[in-house]
């Protein structure tokens, strides 16, 4: 029988540990479910939902203007006033990544997203009654309110259901809310069609029906449990998180788990919970933390929302009718979800670092494409086509890996001390970079014309190389396992990745790695 010789120090590092890997319960699937619906998807919901409505909101805020002061608004401030509509929602999705911590730790990651939902309630009053009421700033509101609710929910999701799934379906678990965020674009896109709520007389019902699954969610979460790791760590409630535990894996076999969980309370017992200041300082945790801002700004800057912006003006230069356009799009919205399934269901199989330097590495070729085929489509017209085709792939690209596995990622490389604050850093670059794109593209598009994609093109193959060299495969490791990876090796830049695994020797895991094989080794 096979057994393992570890180095010195390494052995009571919680590299060694029974098997936790469990299958998928109905609790388990249920509350991922109800969590990626109430909350993910009003996320996608609300980035697209200010499109098809635009003529009529625009119209509505004219004739308001006229009706309080004598005149209409000139083109130049209407422009302005909807464009803060639209942007609004960023801006509050950032305040709402910087309160994810405080949130967290005060209420737990389920009473979180309980109160959260009621900002979504509240929203959709203000929106809903804007027109009835006349009141422009009632939609301002809503949606910065609606980006509050976002902000906070983008962070808590993937670290609620990355604390309860277990190490072999996290990455299942994980990917769930971005197919939820993929849905609710596409369902913001069918929804405004004309024959559905795309009327003038509808608008303040399209944007107002987020309430719905946000009332939903507020009904059924207080019946699922809190995170057994918040519990047992932060709370030190050993009996509330092993009932959670046993609710979630649906047995009543959970001792594996617990002292899997005590195992790192005791690692953590000298360390509180700390802030964003102490992570970025924190030296021993610079690769880690290095990992998370370069996925998470690689996400945005990889230019998928100019690409979601100017969907229509390809789709136009490609000699598509102007009145078949929304329903192309409602097309492109159901690749989008199909992409991501296949994310969804293929991630614990092929793991987390081929799914996205794959999608990485499809979206910066694609940009590519973009580039030839716009500089090529007035001599070759058939390359507007393949502008068409690029615009696809890059979106299948980012909804297959990029568009979910850096949240999952922020919760893998980090222990429960620091998770918080990485979520927080993670989130808040996210909408600082989705703010900044939407900015700063139609500039950059300007001066640059069709090498404007070229940009994007080399921000996704360098993180895709970044990834490759630097970031571990996470799948089906705990934790710890993971946090041990990152600190045997002392320079990622001298150690391939790819080199780094874990062995499975009659049930345990050992940390492999052909660059250290001083300090591990298997003895047959």
């Amino acid at each position: 029988m096979p057994h393992v010789t570890l180095a010195p120090g390494l052995a009571g590092a919680g590299l060694i540990s029974r098997p936790l890997s469990q299958h998928l319960t109905f609790p388990l699937l249920s509350v991922t479910l109800l969590v990626s619906f109430g909350s993910s998807m009003l996320y996608g919901y609300n980035l697209a939902v200010v499109n098809s409505p635009a003529v009529h909101i625009k119209a509505f805020y004219n004739t308001t203007w006229s009706q309080r002061y004598g005149h209409g608004l000139d083109p130049g401030p209407l422009t302005l006033l909807y464009s803060l509509t639209v942007s609004i929602f960023a801006l509050g999705g950032l305040v709402g990544s910087l309160l994810v911590g405080m949130l967290v730790e005060r209420y737990g990651r389920n009473g979180a997203l309980s109160r959260s939902a009621l900002l979504v309630l509240l929203a959709g009053g203000f929106m809903g009654f804007s027109q009835e009421l006349r009141s422009p700033e009632m939609v301002i509101i809503g949606r910065s309110i609606t980006g509050l609710h976002s902000g906070i929910c983008l962070s808590v999701v993937p670290l609620y259901l990355g604390e309860i799934a277990p190490k072999n379906l996290r990455g299942f678990l994980g990917l769930m809310p971005s197919i939820f965020i993929c849905l609710g674009v596409f369902f913001a896109q069918v929804l405004g069609l004309p024959e559905l709520l795309g009327k003038d007389r509808f608008w303040p019902l399209f944007l107002s029906v987020v309430a719905v699954p946000a009332s939903l969610q507020l009904l059924l979460l207080r019946y699922f449990p809190e995170s057994p790791r918040y519990l047992l760590i932060e709370r030190n409630d050993v009996c509330g998180a092993t009932k959670a535990l046993c609710r979630f894996l649906g047995t009543p076999d959970v001792q594996d788990v617990i002292e899997e969980m005590k195992e790192e309370q005791r690692f953590l017992s000298s360390v509180e919970m700390i802030s964003v200041w102490q992570l970025l300082r924190d030296r021993s945790l610079r690769w880690q933390t290095l990992s998370v801002v370069v996925v998470n700004a690689g996400m945005q800057l990889s230019g998928i929302d100019a690409i979601w912006f100017y969907t229509n003006t390809i789709f136009q230069n490609a000699g598509i009718p102007v009145s078949q356009i929304p329903y192309t799009t409602v097309g492109t919205g159901a690749i989008e979800v199909v992409a991501g399934l296949i994310g969804c269901f293929t991630i614990e199989k092929l793991g987390r670092r081929p799914l996205i330097i794959t999608g990485f590495c499809t979206m910066g070729i694609c940009l590519a494409g973009i580039t030839v085929s716009l500089l090529l489509q007035t001599t070759l017209p058939w390359m507007r086509y393949v502008s068409v085709v690029c615009m696809i792939g890059i979106i299948a690209g980012f909804c297959m890996g990029p568009a979910g596995i850096p949240f999952l990622m922020t919760a893998e490389l980090f222990t429960q001390s620091h998770r918080p604050a990485a979520y927080i850093m993670g989130g808040s670059l996210n909408w600082i970079c989705n703010f900044t794109i939407g900015f700063i593209f139609p500039f950059l598009q300007m001066s640059a014309g069709a090498f404007c994609y070229l940009v994007f093109c080399s921000i996704c193959l360098l993180v895709a190389l970044y990834i490759y060299l630097i970031i571990p495969e996470t799948k089906n490791k705990t934790f710890m396992e993971i946090s041990h990876i990152f600190a045997t090796r002392r320079s990622f830049l001298s150690i391939p990745a790819h080199l780094i695994g874990m062995v499975k020797l009659d049930g345990y895991g050992a940390l492999e790695s052909r660059a250290l094989e001083g300090s591990v080794s298997t003895l047959p």
